[in-house]
């Protein structure tokens, strides 16, 4: 039986684990925290329970197909439901927006409470659309980095029709022609911070995005976000691979160009295949140490994140799952991120809420708050001042939107800025996405889910292709294993 390593048991390690298991592989996973997930995992502290990364579920049938690959009921492993509104927005002028499943609603939302109207949503709605078909089947599902991707019909096809995809305007300049109120613009340029990246940089082609949301909606699982690790976790168990927690990898062992195995802290294994589910970066500099692709590993990281965690000791009926406080200046504030690489005063807050739907995250009559803003990555800032005024500046903008001193109801805390991100998840310089898609040509420069220089190694996970978030994660796995042949 061939024998794979998988290094990191992040959702692209686990995902890997389990295809390989499935193509007849003996599957040892490697993973120095004491837990599975990485960023995927969850916080517990003071009676609150918090998925501590990824709050949103798009796209589950990309979960969903692990278990039917490995011949199992969904179902009997991870249920989720659909939410039918998806977010709520809150406008310092007092408007508030719910971003509705249904496309009808959602455009009637606009028309009604903007001076936008429900038309030029659908308009939009429908470009996005004819991106995500156009692009999805090479730039999402397959490696850009095999010959054979470019000579398939489908690839031709996208390829002849390329203007349509709008790589060569950014993301705000496309959705300014679209819309006239800076309320609606902000909305939809906001999916730029879905990979990390800049809507005054980033190509409009990252307008396919809203597509995911809208098309095939977006979900709360049943146990939390925290439940997609457990799920596949359990699976990959079943299947018969073997996880070695509180285990670091020191290094790749190659000899002769070829991946021979891992060094760990705990041991010499060798393996027929190494598949690396850590930051591309950490992988060359840390494990492998030669023929490092420099021009990768120095592109421009995406953005990080500064994430409160409180305990709040009262709920609030105005909230929901998910949570949006715009910033009045939103191109000061990614200004702030991408140009001085520093926190502006008024910026945009994501506030998470999973007690709304799993009401044992809180205690009775109280919330789970995740509380977080876009920060730029980790370049020897001083985070502990950051942190500090930051954090003023979200309370001062929650009380003043919701009407009531926030700060007095907190009474539990714990925070995770750049740093500590980097540390709990292998993430270089605490970038969530790896790289940035500040860039027309991003997608053809992340690293490719295989070695060039190494036989017999692999790439999976967020810095890598096809990017970051679950989807793409589990994608990434998806490749890797269609890769290797046994």
């Amino acid at each position: 039986m061939p024998k794979a390593i998988i290094v990191g048991a992040g959702i692209a390690g686990i995902a890997s684990a389990i295809r390989l298991a499935v193509k007849g592989f003996q599957v040892d996973i490697y993973e120095k925290n004491s837990y599975p997930g990485g960023k995927l995992s969850e916080i517990e502290q003071d009676g609150y329970r918090f998925d501590a990364g990824p709050s949103l579920l798009t796209m589950p049938h990309y979960v969903d197909e692990l278990f039917l690959l490995a011949g199992r009921k969904p179902e009997d492993y991870f249920r989720y439901r659909k939410l039918d509104s998806i977010c709520n927005y809150f406008y310092e002028d007092g408007t508030r927006i719910s971003a509705w499943a249904d496309s009808e609603k959602l455009a009637e939302e606009f028309e009604a409470k903007t001076a936008d109207s429900a038309d030029a949503i659908k308009r939009f709605l429908k470009k996005s659309a004819e991106i995500y078909k156009l692009t999805h089947h090479v730039f999402l599902e397959r490696s850009l980095h095999r010959l054979a991707t470019y000579t398939r019909l489908k690839t031709l096809f996208s390829f002849l029709k390329l203007r349509k995809i709008d790589s060569f305007r950014t993301m705000n300049q496309a959705n300014s022609s679209m819309f006239h109120d800076s309320r609606t613009l902000r909305f939809f340029n906001r999916y730029a911070t879905y990979n990390g990246s800049d809507p005054y940089q980033a190509p409009a082609t990252l307008n396919v995005i809203p597509h995911l949301e809208q098309h095939f909606g977006a979900f709360f699982p049943e146990g939390g976000m925290n439940a997609i690790t457990l799920s596949l976790v359990k699976l990959a168990e079943e299947l018969g691979v073997n996880f070695h927690y509180s285990t670091s990898v020191e290094e790749i062992v190659v000899a002769e160009n070829t991946v021979k195995g891992i060094k760990t802290d705990n041991g010499s294994f060798t393996a027929d295949i190494v598949v690396s589910n850590l930051d591309v970066w950490f992988t060359y500099r840390k494990l492998l140490k030669t023929h490092i692709p420099e021009k990768i590993l120095n592109q421009e990281r995406s953005s990080s994140a500064l994430i409160f965690y409180w305990g709040v000791s009262r709920e609030f009926q105005e909230l929901d799952l998910h949570n949006i406080f715009f910033s009045e200046d939103y191109e000061q504030e990614f200004r702030s991120i991408w140009g001085v690489k520093q926190i502006c005063d008024d910026p945009t807050i994501y506030l998470n809420i999973s007690s709304k739907y799993k009401h044992d995250d809180a205690p009775e009559g109280a919330e789970n708050w995740f509380v977080m803003i876009n920060v730029p990555s980790d370049a020897g800032q001083d985070w502990d001042q950051l942190i500090e005024q930051a954090r003023e500046c979200i309370i001062r903008k929650l009380s003043r939107n919701l009407g009531v001193d926030v700060k007095e109801f907190i009474g539990s805390e714990s925070i995770l800025d750049p740093r500590s991100i980097e540390y709990r998840t292998g993430s270089y310089q605490g970038s969530l996405y790896g790289s940035s898609s500040n860039n027309r040509f991003a997608a053809f420069f992340r690293h490719a889910n295989f070695s060039s220089k190494f036989r017999n190694l692999y790439f999976a996970g967020g810095s890598v292709h096809p990017g970051g978030g679950i989807p793409l994660a589990l994608l990434s796995a998806k490749i890797v294993a269609e890769d290797i042949k046994i």
